[in-house]
């Protein structure tokens, strides 16, 4: 940093600026040293940005060291806003403007009337104001609605008529937004939606850096870094970026998705709403934390899901409120002040991903509902491989830690006919009592690791729902509860009666999918 800013605000006027030895320079420029600066001191960049540490991070930084304009391009949920309201803390912190100036006008080079004609009049007494970081970023959500007056400006009839000014005296200019962004950061979201015509607007601004206002001959120089961001073109079908605007803008960057699941689930954890302010505290277990990630995932590549609109990283922060939520109910419910969340609560996910997804014909077809449950149910079956052996290799029968026959003891006892019902709004100690009824099942939990009895209990519940999702164990699941049996007796049950309330939570059928087939069945009539 050049200048001792503490020491410089207290400077009033164009001439304290000059005396303290003060050098303008372009907010690029500015961007550029002030990054330079930061890396090599060791300072966090983008702080809460996280999996773009070795892609799109690199690249906004190599387009600030070049000076460079940037569209970042990529789906709904990327953080691309984000990504850019973080931009201006490379600004100084402090930036002095001509006092009074709507277009925060560089006090040794003002270009509007009022400006010049200040400067003329009070030369080095000129009063200059500090603005900081936070008043140097504009933005602009694009609308079809939006016009050239909004972002450029207009001749204000309003200004005209009550100063009594001609339309031909510049002072009846109202400067659009941009313009008033002047020295600073200034973002349009979802450009694709800008009207072609609007968007012609632009290139002055980007190439020859003014700006021209109706008819008149002025040309009012800009000082701004333009930053934009869009949908692929062929998701949004609202509007395109004309050729010649892409053409000017000097770096487009293309923002992703996380590409592995401990950063999906990190960058959960910090959006989502965990610390409830309640009575009752929630813990999560950590494999149901990578459920819901690994519901996102597995939506990405779903043939029923829609690739083209995406899969916000909105939806997983939405579904883990949720089932936190289920939980917290439940402890309202039962008067107690703590919980672990359960499976059983993956069940609240429903809404989130029915609302944050959109299907392909296929999908409406099978229903959001079906196919939401669907996905959990692949979720949960991809994580609980992760942590316990394969229910569906038989190598390992002679082996009780591996394969099929550590699950033996438990599929005996369902196999005699019992049966285990959980609900929702169990408390934590009949909760614990109905899973301890289960033989060996507290064993093969145990796998988890150390944990609280309460986050045992869980890890029990979470055994059953793999085997069920192996097609081991049978399900009939109603609005709040779930009725674990023998999958052939719950079979030859289905066959003979099949209740309203009897499809389970997380396929659309009681039984669960076979192994060689994940295509559900179409919704009944």
């Amino acid at each position: 940093m050049p200048y001792d800013f503490d020491a410089l605000q207290t400077t009033a006027t164009l001439g304290d600026l000059k005396a303290a030895g003060y050098r303008s320079r372009s907010v690029k420029d500015e961007l550029r040293a002030n990054l330079l600066e930061a890396i090599r001191r060791g300072d966090p960049l983008f702080p809460g940005l996280l999996g773009y540490e070795d892609t799109v991070l690199p690249q906004v930084q190599q387009a600030l060291l070049a000076r460079h304009d940037l569209l970042l391009l990529g789906l709904r949920g990327q953080a691309k806003t984000r990504l850019v309201r973080s931009l201006p803390r490379f600004l100084d912190p402090l930036l002095p403007v001509i006092e009074g100036s709507e277009v925060h006008e560089d006090p040794f080079a003002p270009f509007t009337k009022y400006g010049r004609e200040r400067l003329a009049d009070e030369g080095d007494d000129l009063r200059i104001a500090w603005i900081g970081q936070d008043a140097r970023y504009g933005e602009k959500l694009a609308t079809p609605d939006t016009t050239i007056a909004d972002l450029i400006g207009d001749i204000d009839p309003i200004k005209a008529a009550a100063r009594r000014l001609s339309y031909a005296d510049e002072e009846v200019l109202h400067f659009g937004l941009i313009p008033r962004t002047n020295r600073g950061i200034f973002c349009i979201n979802e450009l694709p939606d800008l009207q072609p015509r609007i968007q012609v607007g632009l290139f002055n601004i980007l190439e020859e850096q003014d700006v021209q206002i109706r008819g008149f001959h002025l040309r009012f120089p800009l000082d701004v870094l333009m930053v934009f961001t869009a949908n692929p073109e062929d998701y949004t079908n609202r509007g395109a970026i004309i050729t010649p605007l892409k053409d000017r803008i000097d770096a487009q960057i293309t923002t992703h998705y996380p590409k592995t699941l401990d950063i999906g689930v990190e960058i959960t954890r910090q959006e989502a709403w965990q610390e409830r302010d309640g009575a009752a505290t929630v813990e999560i277990p950590h494999y149901l934390r990578e459920v819901v990630e690994q519901t996102a995932f597995e939506a990405r590549e779903s043939e029923y899901v829609d690739q083209k609109s995406g899969v916000s990283a909105r939806m997983t922060r939405a579904a883990l409120e949720l089932v936190v939520s289920a939980a917290e109910l439940r402890t309202a419910l039962a008067g107690e002040t703590a919980t672990t969340l359960r499976p059983t609560d993956l069940l609240a996910m429903e809404p989130a991903l029915s609302g944050k997804m959109e299907l392909v014909y296929e999908g409406e077809q099978t229903g959001a509902g079906a196919v939401a449950r669907l996905l959990v149910g692949k979720a949960v079956k991809k994580t609980f491989l992760r942590y316990f052996p394969d229910p569906s290799d038989r190598k390992g029968q002679g082996d009780r830690a591996s394969g099929r026959a550590a699950y033996q003891p438990v599929l005996d006892w369902f196999a005699k006919g019992n049966r285990i019902t959980l609900t929702s709004t169990l408390r934590d100690a009949d909760y614990r009592k109905a899973l301890d009824a289960v033989p060996g099942l507290s064993d093969v939990a145990r796998r988890l690791g150390p944990e609280s009895d309460a986050a045992h209990a869980a890890a029990m519940e979470f055994v059953l729902e793999g085997l069920h999702q192996h097609s081991l164990l049978g399900k009939e699941a109603g609005e709040a509860s779930a009725s674990y049996g023998d999958l052939m007796g719950a079979m030859l049950s289905g066959l003979t009666s099949r209740p309203s309330k009897g499809r389970s939570a997380f396929e659309d059928d009681d039984f669960g999918f076979d192994d060689e087939d994940d295509t559900p069945p179409r919704r009944r009539r």
